[in-house]
C-alpha cells in the first residue's frame, strides 16, 4: 500500500494543518481515507488544478513526523467536511460555508459604491463562538486598497466599485478555493489604468486557519513621493457597534515599533468639514453628502468622508478633487515627518484605543495579531514576504477597525504575491505559536513510499 512520510519541521506545527501531496499514478479516485501512524484515520481529496500535487489532507503531527497509508476509497458523500449553507444574508453571496471552524459568507460585491457593497468575506464568525465579527455587512476582510484605492487616485475602494468574477478551484469536502478576479476601474492616475488582479482564497475542513494571496498587474507608481512597485495594502476589517471593539490590542511577533496618530486621516477629516461647511452650492450628489456629513464626523463610517473624493461619486470635479487632495498631501506629509511623533516600542500587545486618532503605525513584521483581552480571542496573520509597515485602527467612537498593510499617508507596503495565512480562536496567550505553526507550513516536506 502507498505511502506518505510528512515531516514537521522542528516540531513547529501545533494545529491540524492541510498538507498537499503526490500520490503515485495507480492512486485513483477522488477520495481515500487514509491511517496515520497511531491508525487515526481521516480523508485525501484529490486536487484537480494544481500542478505540483494530487492530494491534501488535514494532517495533526504529534510529533515530528507522520506517515499516511492508503487504506480504501470512499464516496464523497461519506465524507465529513465543509458544509455549503444553502441560505445567506446578503444577496451577492457567492456561497455560505461552514468549515468546522468558521462560517462566513464569500460575496461578490454589487459595485454601488456603498459600504454595503463591497466583496470578500462577510459576516465571518467562529463556529463555537457564534459571534459575527462583521454584523452590519458594511464591512468586509480581504479587500486590497492601496495604491489603486486611495483618494490620491480618485478611487475608494475595490470592494465598493467592482463586481468580482468567482470561481471554483477547489471544489472538495476537505478543501476549497476560490479566485476572485477583476478589473481596477481606472482613476486619476494614468500610470495604474487598465490592470487586472485575482485573489485566491482556500479554506479546509476544521482547520483554525485559511489562507490568500493576492495576483496584480505589473504596476509602478509614486505614493507619498516614494516609488511603489507591485506593493499592495490589504486591508481585513472589524466591526461591533459603537463604544465596542472587537480586538482591543495589537502586537508583533517581537514586540512592537510603533508611532501613534494618524495626520493624514485628519488632514482629510479637516477637508471634509471645510467643504461641507463652506457654504458653496455644488452638485445634488455634493448636497447628499453635505447632509450626511454635517454631524459628528468620529462616528461616521470610514469610508463615508472618503467616497468624497471619488471620481465615481461625481461630488466633486476632477480639478477640485485633485486641488483639494493636493492641500491634504502637502499638510500631511509634513506633519508626518515632524518629531512629535517618536517612534515607540513596546514588548506588550499595545493599547490603540487609547492613542491619538485610535491608530498606530507599525513597523515590518511577517507575524502580528489583533487581541481582545476580554474574550482572549485573537486575529493571527502570517505573510510569507513582511509588510514594511501596518496601520492599525481599534476606534471604539464607531466601532470599527482594521488591519492594514500600509505606511503613513496611504503608502502600500505589502509585496504582491505574498501568501498570507490567518488564524482566529482563543489564542491570546500562545499566539506566537500559532504563527510559527503558520510559518512552518511552507517547509512541511512529503514522500511516497
Amino acid at each position: 500500500m502507498v505511502k506518505i512520510k510528512i515531516t514537521n519541521p522542528q516540531e513547529k506545527i501545533k494545529i491540524p494543518v492541510p498538507v498537499k501531496f503526490s500520490a503515485p499514478d495507480d492512486i485513483t479516485g477522488n477520495y481515500w481515507v487514509v491511517k496515520n501512524n497511531s491508525g487515526k484515520t481521516c480523508v485525501a481529496q484529490r486536487l484537480h488544478n494544481d500542478p505540483d500535487h494530487n492530494f491534501v489532507a488535514i494532517v495533526n503531527f504529534s510529533g515530528s513526523e507522520e506517515e499516511l497509508s492508503f487504506d480504501h476509497e470512499i464516496e464523497e458523500d461519506k465524507v465529513k467536511g465543509i458544509k455549503k449553507i444553502p441560505t445567506a444574508k446578503e444577496k451577492d453571496a457567492y456561497v455560505h460555508l461552514n468549515t468546522g471552524k468558521f462560517d462566513f459568507e464569500l460575496c461578490r460585491g454589487t459595485a454601488q459604491g456603498e459600504g454595503s457593497s463591497k466583496w470578500g468575506l462577510r459576516h465571518f464568525m467562529a463556529v463555537d463562538e457564534k459571534r459575527d465579527l462583521l454584523p452590519s455587512g458594511n464591512n468586509a476582510m480581504g479587500g486590497f486598497y492601496g495604491p489603486f484605492f486611495t483618494p490620491d487616485n480618485g478611487l475608494i475602494n475595490p470592494a465598493e466599485h467592482i463586481i468580482v468574477d468567482i470561481e471554483p478551484v477547489e471544489d472538495g469536502p476537505v478543501m476549497k478555493e476560490y479566485r476572485l478576479s477583476g478589473r481596477i476601474p481606472d482613476g486619476l492616475k494614468p500610470e495604474l489604468h487598465g490592470k487586472r488582479f485575482a485573489l485566491d482564497w482556500s479554506f479546509y475542513y476544521d482547520v483554525p486557519f485559511f489562507s490568500r494571496v493576492y495576483h496584480v498587474d505589473h504596476f509602478q507608481t509614486t505614493v507619498n513621493q516614494r516609488s511603489i512597485v507591485d506593493k499592495i495594502t490589504v486591508g481585513d476589517e472589524f466591526e461591533s457597534g459603537i463604544g465596542q471593539l472587537v480586538f482591543d490590542r495589537f502586537a508583533t511577533y517581537d514586540g512592537v515599533w510603533y508611532r501613534e496618530g494618524d495626520p493624514y486621516s485628519g488632514q482629510l477629516a479637516n477637508k471634509v468639514q471645510e467643504l461641507v461647511h463652506d457654504g458653496q452650492k455644488r452638485s445634488d450628489r455634493f448636497e447628499d453628502f453635505r447632509k450626511q456629513l454635517t454631524s459628528n464626523m468620529a462616528n461616521a463610517h470610514w469610508d463615508l468622508y472618503w467616497r468624497l473624493f471619488s471620481v465615481w461619486e461625481n461630488a466633486l470635479s476632477q480639478d477640485e478633487i485633485e486641488s483639494n487632495l493636493h492641500d491634504v498631501r502637502q499638510k500631511a506629509f509634513v506633519l508626518a515627518e515632524l518629531n512629535d511623533r517618536p517612534w515607540l516600542f513596546s514588548a506588550d500587545p499595545v493599547n490603540v484605543s487609547e492613542v491619538s486618532d485610535q491608530t498606530v503605525f507599525a513597523g515590518p513584521a511577517t507575524k502580528s495579531a489583533e487581541i481582545n483581552t476580554q474574550t482572549g480571542q485573537a486575529m493571527v496573520w502570517q505573510t510569507e514576504h513582511a509588510s514594511n509597515a501596518f496601520q492599525i485602527v481599534q476606534r471604539p467612537q464607531s466601532g470599527w477597525q482594521n488591519w492594514g498593510t500600509n505606511a503613513e499617508n496611504e503608502c502600500p507596503s505589502l509585496p504582491v504575491g505574498s501568501l498570507i495565512h490567518t488564524a482566529y480562536g482563543p489564542y491570546e496567550n500562545n499566539w506566537r505559536e500559532i504563527a510559527d505553526s503558520l510559518e512552518a507550513l511552507a517547509d512541511v516536506r512529503t514522500e511516497a513510499e
